[in-house]
């Protein structure tokens, strides 16, 4: 696997209020080191960098009324050409239009990481996919929180993180690797 000159690192959600209590027990205790790891080799190799807001309704430490709303500030002082914000959970369906952007740029190849690994990364990753980009996700640039499902059904975040993992890279939507994997192609 090669990483073109051009490959762009979208970062997903990187916010102040995923730190609120309310999400719940995270995994990963990493993602950010990782996330800032990305960020500067993208730096260092003049690779274009998306950074993505998520602007949640009134009830979330997301709403833009809030502190949390804002990115985390190693996230929002670094270089980057295009941000990006949304109210759902693909950064395709945002302001401005991250298709329409990445292939003005004859951008083929995108790197997705942030948070959560399996709503807003995921999504954007499978997206990613089924619009031709060639998408890579290092999963441990990403975390996410324990989840409860359907009937009282409980995954935790390490489960979470896993199925995200088989499902994109099973799944073909992605390959799947460590941000140590993909900094050696940068």
């Amino acid at each position: 696997m090669t990483l073109d000159a051009n490959a762009a690192l979208i970062v997903v959600d990187m916010q102040q209020g995923f730190a609120h209590p309310g999400w719940g027990a995270r995994n990963n205790p990493d993602c950010e080191a990782n996330v800032a790891a990305l960020l500067d080799g993208w730096a260092a190799s003049a690779r274009p960098v998306v950074l993505v807001r998520h602007d949640s309704d009134e009830e979330s430490p997301l709403n833009p009324s809030e502190p949390g709303n804002a990115l985390l500030d190693f996230v929002a002082a670094a270089p980057h050409q295009l941000f990006v914000t949304k109210q759902v959970n693909s950064a395709f369906f945002g302001e401005p239009d991250l298709a329409e952007w990445l292939s003005a740029l004859e951008i083929e190849q995108i790197v997705v990481c942030g948070i959560q690994t399996n709503m807003c990364v995921e999504t954007t990753a499978r997206m990613g996919g089924n619009l031709g980009f060639e998408v890579f996700v290092p999963i441990d640039a990403t975390h996410t929180f324990d989840l409860e499902g359907p009937n009282g059904v409980r995954m935790s975040a390490d489960e979470l993180s896993r199925a995200t993992a088989v499902n994109l890279h099973g799944g073909e939507f992605a390959t799947v690797l460590s941000t140590a994997e993909l900094l050696e192609r940068v």
